[in-house]
């Protein structure tokens, strides 16, 4: 049985899989992620090698998502956000390989999501792809002809910085970026300057929005709407076929699924056919990880 390991670096936590080739978890673990570079790296090895002496299985090579801007050619780490400290100008990967002492391939965390969504979950079979990880912010990764496109810089699909989607400031200093609407923290923000009432997350407006609190109910559709103009300017321009969403906003599908593919019929692209809509089916970017070790085989859409 051919065994492949995942892990998922982040800020909080970092995750381990073990997988089989048909994406079953075979073993699987969690910690809190260590503060600083070498920390994280340590702790993701660390990690690994536990999971392996519990589970009795040993991966024959590893794939690792971790959240920044990743070179593809060397595997340095060229940008992330201010809660990973220590960790631009890093190569986890060859320090990874080198610690577990077998194959490590290292992508952005977004990246590795969609890998698994095309080897096992909701995109097997398709070729030509965006993946949208809704979370504290908003990610975006491409499936073209196949295979992972990661650009010239490592940053291709990271539509959660464009503009044009709102007048409101984004964390990243810029304005009126697709972030500023769709993610799991301006879910809460737009909810707060509607209503006075504020601190709250995503996943608390959401509970509003099923109670019937029209307030919330509007900051899903603000969100669908913005979305919908991102994922028809992708599929206009890439000639995509289909679209995955996954990350916490995703575990709110009843509210904004209504709303996405009622603004997508609205007002569709012009050249191309709209593209089929998924929620992500699998259960971590760990196991999208795993899926990198391995090569995509393609299977017929039923």
């Amino acid at each position: 049985m051919m065994v492949t390991a995942g892990i998922d670096i982040g800020g909080t936590k970092t995750s381990a899989v073990l997988a089989d080739v048909d994406g079953s978890v075979l073993a699987t673990r969690t910690v809190t992620s260590g503060s600083g570079g070498a920390a994280l790296i340590d702790g993701a090895a660390d990690l690994l090698n536990q999971l392996e002496l519990s589970s009795g299985l040993r991966a024959e090579a590893v794939g690792v998502g971790a959240a920044g801007v990743i070179a593809p050619d060397t595997g340095e780490v060229l940008a992330a956000s201010g809660i990973f400290p220590d960790w631009v100008g890093r190569h986890p990967g060859n320090a990874l390989a080198t610690r577990l002492g077998r194959p490590v391939h290292l992508v952005n965390d977004v990246n590795a999501f969609l890998a698994g969504e095309a080897r096992w979950g909701a995109l097997r079979g398709v070729r030509n792809a965006l993946a949208l990880m809704l979370g504290t912010g908003v990610g975006g990764a491409l499936l073209l002809d196949g295979q992972l496109y990661h650009g010239p810089r490592g940053s291709a699909g990271e539509i959660g910085h464009t503009p044009g989607y709102s007048h409101l400031d984004c964390t990243c200093g810029g304005v009126g970026h697709l972030e500023t609407l769709a993610s799991g923290r301006s879910l809460g923000l737009r909810y707060g300057e509607l209503t006075g009432v504020t601190g709250l997350g995503g996943r608390e407006v959401a509970e509003r929005a099923r109670r019937g609190d029209a307030a919330a109910t509007s900051v899903f559709a603000q969100a669908a709407s913005a979305l919908a103009q991102a994922i028809v300017v992708a599929t206009t321009m890439l000639d995509l076929t289909d679209v995955v969403v996954g990350g916490g906003v995703s575990a709110a599908w009843d509210l904004l699924e209504p709303p996405l593919t009622a603004s997508l019929t609205s007002a569709p692209p012009v050249t191309v056919p709209l593209p089929r809509l998924h929620r992500a089916s699998l259960s971590s970017t760990a196991l999208g990880a795993a899926a990198l070790a391995q090569p995509i085989r393609f299977e017929p859409i039923p």
